[in-house]
């Protein structure tokens, strides 16, 4: 009996290809958006995740001023200095590595090549600070650092930039006004949470940087990696108190500073990222329920132009709910079409979204499924009244029916 109906119902279904096509387009377009706008939502907080994975596991940055996220400001107003930083290695417990930093963006020159980059100055804690390898070469080593030498450590983008695909590893590029020779070369990160492109980089020693481009000796980031996830608020409540009495900030006063865990700011991006996406999808999920009435609206219609057929069928023996499972899966079946195609066009139009985007492709098979069973669902609701309006027909009524 399902299988006949179901026959019957494709059948009705072909018979008018173009009205049939304009009802599930509601559904169509509300299951498209709604994988669609998931699936891409879902990309987007991978990809951020994984951008802030990129600076290092269970890291704390500490910062003057109060600024929050994004990267370091050109303000060096009320900056670090290196007894700050030797306060902290020497009395934070837990840390895995301890590197300050600061920066400039300069463009640095080799041979008739040129290019604009932000040039780090640190020390040799940084790379495993930030989870950074070498490619080649080799790190700073403490006499190197100590004595300011003009060494440098490239970045991907800026050796390729400069050097084509011949080896940089001991070649001469010149920063600001002087030679520094190349002495390693970094794995490839990619570009940040931030928009940055992190290969376009060049680090040399702090005490080179402060010499011969800052000509200070403000330090404008602290990146501390705590050795255990757990330890991470216990560190960060001790880096605030150092910092705290090293910058005299009294009880009840506002930080000048600030120490951010970027565990917190990737669940926070994550968890925005979610609700932004649950929000999109709900609005799309619309289109369903207008997809629905415009399921309702046909099947009425269908049911007024079949009436002396309906009873026909009823007048030779048909049973109501015989003639109500007709119209229902007739019903059903145009609302999952409508979900198969929306499926198809949702994943193609996020698979094509993440490509431009360059982010993950996160299709999920539980959303797909959910969005299948409700497009199933809207024909259960939305048919129903039309079938047991048809089911109730009256034969002799409805053999009258002209």
């Amino acid at each position: 009996m399902l299988f006949e109906s179901f026959k019957l119902a494709l059948q009705s279904v072909l018979r008018n290809k173009l009205r049939s096509f304009l009802t599930l387009l509601g559904i169509v377009i509300g299951v498209a958006a709604v994988i669609a706008m998931v699936t891409i939502g879902s990309g987007t907080s991978a990809k951020v995740q994984a951008d802030l994975a990129k600076l290092g596991s269970n890291m704390l940055i500490a910062r003057p001023g109060t600024s929050t996220f994004g990267p370091p400001s050109g303000s060096d107003a009320r900056s670090f200095d290196e007894r700050t930083v030797s306060l902290l290695r020497n009395n934070l417990t837990g840390v895995r590595a301890l590197a300050p930093s600061a920066q400039r963006t300069i463009t640095v020159v080799a041979g008739a090549v040129n290019m604009e980059t932000t040039v780090t100055g640190t020390d040799a804690g940084y790379l495993d600070a930030q989870e950074w390898t070498l490619a080649g070469g080799r790190a700073f080593s403490d006499g190197e650092v100590r004595s300011g030498a003009a060494v440098c450590i490239a970045g991907q983008t800026l050796a390729t930039t400069l050097f084509g695909a011949l080896d940089p590893i001991g070649e001469h590029i010149r920063v600001n006004n002087f030679a520094c020779q190349i002495i390693g070369l970094l794995n490839a990160k990619g570009q940040s949470a931030f928009g940055n492109d992190q290969d376009a980089v060049v680090l040399m020693p702090l005490r080179t940087f402060h010499r011969r481009i800052a000509g200070n000796t403000r330090i404008s980031t602290i990146s501390i990696s705590v050795a255990a996830r757990e330890d991470i608020p216990r560190v960060q409540a001790d880096a605030e108190d150092i910092l705290r009495e090293v910058r005299r900030v009294g009880p009840g006063e506002t930080d000048n500073f600030t120490v951010r865990d970027m565990t917190q700011i990737a669940s926070t991006l994550a968890t925005t990222s979610t609700v932004m996406t649950g929000l999109l999808g709900a609005i799309a999920a619309v289109s369903l329920l207008v997809g629905g009435i415009g399921i309702m609206n046909i099947m009425l219609v269908s049911v007024t132009e079949r009436t002396r057929e309906i009873g026909i069928r009823l007048a030779i023996g048909a049973l109501e709910r015989q003639v109500l499972s007709q119209f229902l899966v007739e019903s059903i079946v145009l609302s999952l079409l409508g979900g198969i195609i929306g499926i198809v066009l949702g994943l193609s139009l996020a698979g094509l979204a993440a490509y431009m985007m360059a982010i993950p492709f996160t299709a999920s098979a539980n959303v797909v499924l959910m969005a299948f069973l409700f497009s199933g669902a809207i024909g259960v609701v939305f048919g129903f009244f039309p079938a047991r309006r048809a089911a109730r027909l009256d034969p002799i009524a409805a053999l009258r029916h002209e």
